[in-house]
């Protein structure tokens, strides 16, 4: 009866063990929906199905910017030239956080500045919301001396894999040589 007992006791154990072990095992992510629709500054219709089974990249920004925005589009054009071919192969989006003003006639002369590759998008105020919600983003209007606003937002870029699956994020504070491999590895995603 005790040896019964024994192999009872040692069955629950390894029940347990495996268990536990099995919780700890990393399971594949499963890529999350990002869906959004927007349009370009052409007033295309342009959304996450436009970018199925491609790499891409999303700056979530706004045309008034002081120095975060133009600085991380400008550093982008320089990262995409340095890459090379490799470059023609990630989507790079920014995406207007500020509907209110940025108008497609200012966003598409805004854009002017940087690497022609990178398309920018707008939309009303929920569809803005639910692009951003869908990269878990945040942004927030916030009101300054002069009568006007500014608006903090998500600095970094997302880079999203051609599984659609989040490669990670670029920061523009990174070294340099690790944004580009950063780059290169999502280009090759």
């Amino acid at each position: 009866m005790k040896r019964r007992t024994f192999i009872g006791l040692a069955g629950v154990l390894a029940a347990i063990v495996g268990a536990t072990v099995a919780a700890q095992v990393p399971t594949r992510e499963r890529p999350k929906r990002r869906v959004f629709a927007l349009q370009t500054v052409d007033g295309k219709a342009f959304g996450s199905a436009d970018l199925a089974g491609k790499p891409y990249l999303v700056f979530f920004g706004f045309t008034h910017c002081p120095d975060v925005c133009p600085t991380a589009l400008f550093e982008l054009t320089a990262l995409l030239k340095d890459i090379g071919p490799a470059a023609d192969r990630i989507t790079p989006l920014f995406i207007s956080i500020d509907p209110e003003r940025d108008t497609a006639g200012l966003l598409k002369l805004y854009m002017t500045s940087f690497d022609p590759r990178i398309i920018a998008l707008r939309g009303d105020a929920a569809e803005t919301k639910a692009a951003a919600d869908a990269f878990s983003a945040t942004y927030k209007k916030v009101p300054t001396a002069s009568d006007s606003y500014t608006m903090d937002h998500t600095a970094g870029l997302f880079l999203i894999r051609a599984d659609g699956r989040l490669q990670g994020m670029l920061d523009m504070h990174e070294p340099r040589e690790t944004q580009l491999q950063k780059l290169k590895l999502l280009a090759a995603s």
